[in-house]
Parts: structure tokens; C-alpha cells; sequence
């Protein structure tokens, strides 16, 4: 057993410390790295082996641990922390913060998870945290908390009932839970926005009529909020909505909370489509105004980011999410996503791209004709430069 476990720490250990390469190849706006940044062998080994060799003699896993994704994140401390969705063998997920010095590697998880205070209606499931250090003071997180659908009959055991969870902290270790969102919908993702817009929190929000289907809503709302202890939705402004034959056609949702910039504030989002292969999850931006954050006022057509390669395969294929992502004083900025609800990546830019990217790429015309129109249009643009 000494032998083995020698070897499991020095392979552990390989893993945690191994330096990630970017991708040579871009595409002006962004940059990939070679190696997923978080997966479920990077979890503590002392969270799933138990170490006393009476009580396991062969060194058998005791807890398992099936994925690691959809991470929420924060810049503390000087650190570059990721509060990640954790998903064992039983499908229980959990959160759990992962730090890294430099945003790219090296990331380690905290010795233990995050424990989240409990309603007197306990979660069955919570997952996909958004952290918000708002102007307040305080570290919000909004995230996914699930439970068994109480009107689904006996024969079910698969429907649920998706609210949005609230907690605050100011040290990210000790958690206040608020009660849960009041809303007449079910709710799956929630962003908290990081300022008071006259006066008020706001949310942004993804109305559904059921757990999976979005039914009349799937859009992304803008819910001002009164009381953050108390939360509650009574008006409610579509500023994204669904659109047939798009990227966002099924659903949508916002990802992070949008970051301000000098243009307007720059946000990131997922949308969903239906296809042979099962739902594609891609990732897009778009811009809102400063003075009227329910406006929008640059939205480029199509995806800003779709699964390539290894990031295709997974517990739940053809996938990218993201909710969080880190802007530095410099202007850099870390996107944070998860792929295939498996692992957890990172890609590189700069606020000033991603402002270019969506204030100089094309909207969607939603016509084919329209598409090409834009094509010609550039090529046309080009010719000056072709000789180049």
C-alpha cells in the first residue's frame, strides 16, 4: 500500500503543478490553453481516498468524484479563485473554491468544500454559482438550488422544480443564506448586477415555464429588487429574447455578472439550440448602455465561443457553459468555462478586444440573404488591402 500510495500523491501532485501552454493558433479575439484547468482528478485526494490503511488496506476510493465544472469567479487576495460546481457518483453536486496565482494554472482546491446553510425546505441539489462583490460590501452568490417537482406523480422520479438560492459572505468562507428568489417562474440562472441602479439591486434572470423546457420564457430578464434579504420579483423586462433559427433559438441565459467599460457594459452569455445531436450550448457577448443597462446596443451574430475539439465529449456532449470570468486592472481578462459538464478551461483577452469584437462584427440579420450580404459587404471593404 505504501508504494501505491507514494504514487498516487507524486501523480497527484504532476497534475496540480503541471504548467498550461496557450494555444498558438487564435483568432484575434481570444486565446485557448492546452490543458483543461480543473478536472475531477484534481480534487484533494484527502476528500476521496481514506488514508488510515486499517480501514482501507487496498486504498479504494471511498468517494467518488465524477466532474468539475461551471465555476463562478473572483479576484481575492491577489488570487484567482474559481467557486466550482462539484459532481460526485451519486449526482450530488457541491461548491467547492479552487485558487490559482496566476489565472492559468497551478489551481488547488481549499481543504474543504464550501458549506451552504440549509432552508427549512432543504436543496436536493445546488450548482452553477455566480459570485457578485457588489458595491454594498458584501459577496453575493446566486446559484441553482433544485428539488423533486412535489406535484410530479409517484411514476416520476425525474421531475424537478429549479429555484434560484442566495448567499452572501465577506470572507468566502463563512456563508449567510438569504431565502430563496420569489418568483412566479421557475428560475435557473440568476445574476446579481454589481451596482445599485437608482437605488435598487438588480437580477438578471431566465424566466422558464418548466425544469428543462423553457416554454413561453428562456430569455434574460432585468428584475430590479428591493430587498437582497428578502428578494423578490415584481416587474420583470425582457432585454434578450429567443430568436427561431439562431444560436439562442431554445434558451439563454446570462453567464457572470456584465463587466463595465467604458463603451457600456459587456456581457457574457450562453445559448441553446436543438439539433440531431441533442441540445449545443455555445457561448456569445453582447453590450448593454450605461445610462439604460436594459438596452442593448452591440450584440454580434452567432457564437463568441463553441466546443472544439476534447471539450465536444462529455457527460452531456456538444457544451460549453460559463459563469464566471476575472477582469484585471490591466485590462486582462480571464474567461472561465466549463465543457461538456465534465472539466474546466480558461481562455485569455482583453476588455479592449472584446468591446472591438462586439462593437465592429455584423448583427444578425436572421436571413440567409442577409448573411451573405455581410460577406460581400466586407470583401468588397478588402479589396484595398488585398495586395497585403
Amino acid at each position: 500500500m505504501n508504494d501505491r500510495l507514494k504514487q498516487v500523491f507524486t501523480d497527484h501532485e504532476t497534475l496540480l503543478s503541471r504548467k498550461n501552454e496557450m494555444e498558438e493558433k487564435g483568432n484575434g479575439v481570444y486565446n485557448r490553453f492546452r490543458y483543461p484547468i480543473l478536472t475531477a482528478d484534481h480534487t484533494p485526494l484527502t476528500w476521496r481516498y481514506d488514508l488510515n490503511p486499517k480501514t482501507n488496506k487496498y486504498l479504494m476510493e471511498r468517494i467518488g468524484i465524477n466532474a468539475v465544472m461551471n465555476s463562478g469567479a473572483i479576484k481575492w487576495n491577489n488570487k484567482y479563485l474559481l467557486i466550482v460546481r462539484v459532481e460526485g457518483y451519486d449526482r450530488k453536486s457541491f461548491f467547492a473554491i479552487a485558487e490559482s496565482p496566476n489565472g492559468i494554472d497551478n489551481f488547488r482546491f481549499w481543504e474543504y468544500p464550501v458549506t451552504i446553510p440549509e432552508t427549512d425546505n432543504p436543496d436536493t441539489n445546488v450548482y452553477d454559482m455566480r459570485l457578485t462583490a457588489h458595491e454594498d460590501g458584501w459577496i453575493y452568490g446566486i446559484f441553482c438550488s433544485e428539488r423533486k417537482d412535489p406535484n410530479a406523480p409517484e411514476s416520476d422520479q425525474s421531475s424537478a422544480v429549479a429555484a434560484a438560492g442566495i448567499v452572501r459572505t465577506k470572507d468566502l468562507i463563512k456563508w449567510e443564506r438569504l431565502p430563496d428568489l420569489k418568483t412566479p417562474h421557475q428560475q435557473r440562472n440568476v445574476v446579481l448586477h454589481p451596482e445599485f441602479v437608482n437605488g435598487r439591486y438588480v437580477l438578471y434572470t431566465r424566466p422558464q415555464d418548466g425544469f428543462i423546457e423553457a416554454g413561453n420564457g428562456g430569455g434574460i430578464g432585468w428584475a430590479p429588487i428591493d430587498d437582497i434579504t428578502n428578494a423578490e420579483i415584481k416587474e420583470e423586462t425582457m432585454i434578450q429574447t429567443r430568436v427561431y433559427h439562431t444560436i439562442r433559438e431554445a434558451k439563454i441565459g446570462e453567464g457572470p455578472h456584465p463587466i463595465r467599460t467604458k463603451t457600456g457594459w459587456l456581457h457574457f452569455a450562453h445559448g441553446v439550440r436543438n439539433c440531431a445531436a441533442g441540445l449545443r450550448y455555445v457561448l456569445y457577448l453582447y453590450m448593454t448602455s450605461l445610462d439604460d443597462p436594459t438596452k442593448v446596443i452591440a450584440q454580434p451574430a452567432g457564437y463568441f465561443m463553441a466546443p472544439e475539439g476534447e471539450e465536444r465529449i462529455g457527460d452531456v456532449s456538444n457544451v460549453l457553459f460559463a459563469n464566471g470570468w476575472i477582469a484585471d486592472d490591466d485590462g486582462k481578462i480571464f474567461l472561465y468555462y466549463a465543457s461538456s459538464d465534465t472539466r474546466m478551461h480558461v481562455a485569455v483577452s482583453t476588455i479592449d478586444k472584446l468591446v472591438d469584437y462586439c462593437t465592429n462584427t455584423p448583427e444578425d440579420g436572421f436571413r440567409s440573404a442577409l448573411s451573405v450580404k455581410n460577406i460581400i459587404s466586407l470583401v468588397d471593404n478588402n479589396k484595398t488591402f488585398s495586395s497585403i
